[in-house]
């Protein structure tokens, strides 16, 4: 046998990917309601997987907060993706904000694992930063593009709008007012 041979990687088997696919949205649940402390006991129990079955896929709770938080920074990628084949320009501007502040008011406990997992981590912001410019710029361009929406805006100018918003909030019931806000950002880039 080879060295070529021990170092080839099997594919993870189907069962496999389904179990972490339900880890990770058990996770998302169970952290939402409980906060990043919640029991990974309570992880596995929704998911309907044994402890050892976390475990092999995410050995430790911060790799488990890890592929939460990319999980959702996908979704969120995939997201402005669809929005873009299926949706109007600056329909799908504003679809996509609301999307996203609708994520970030959902998830409650959520928000403070996730902050757990990108803190100190350099390569994660850095993946994030460009997997949520990446998903606003394609709806900008395509706005742009359309005559709808400003063309003096960057990817970038828009997601630290949408940050301020989300700071500039208080601590319950902020929901409506940050969705209001986006609407008043949108309305004001467009082309006049």
């Amino acid at each position: 046998m080879g060295s070529d041979t021990a170092k080839t990687r099997r594919k993870p088997r189907a069962d496999s990917i389904r179990n972490r696919e339900r880890l990770l949205k058990a996770a998302t649940q169970v952290f939402s309601a409980g906060g990043p402390q919640a029991s990974l006991e309570a992880v596995a129990r929704e998911a309907g997987v044994g402890i050892g079955t976390l475990y092999r896929h995410f050995p430790t709770r911060e790799a488990l907060f890890e592929a939460v938080y990319r999980h959702e920074v996908d979704h969120l990628g995939e997201l402005a993706e669809k929005l873009a084949r299926d949706t109007a320009p600056v329909d799908a501007l504003r679809a996509w904000l609301h999307a996203y502040v609708r994520l970030v008011a959902t998830k409650k406990g959520m928000v403070e694992a996730l902050q757990l997992a990108v803190y100190g981590s350099t390569e994660l912001k850095a993946y994030t930063f460009e997997r949520q410019t990446r998903a606003i710029g394609l709806l900008l361009d395509r706005a742009v593009a359309a005559g709808e929406i400003r063309s003096d805006i960057l990817p970038e100018d828009l997601l630290r709008t949408l940050i301020g918003i989300f700071y500039s909030q208080g601590p319950t019931d902020w929901q409506p007012t940050a969705l209001r806000l986006v609407d008043v950002f949108v309305d004001g880039l467009r082309k006049r």
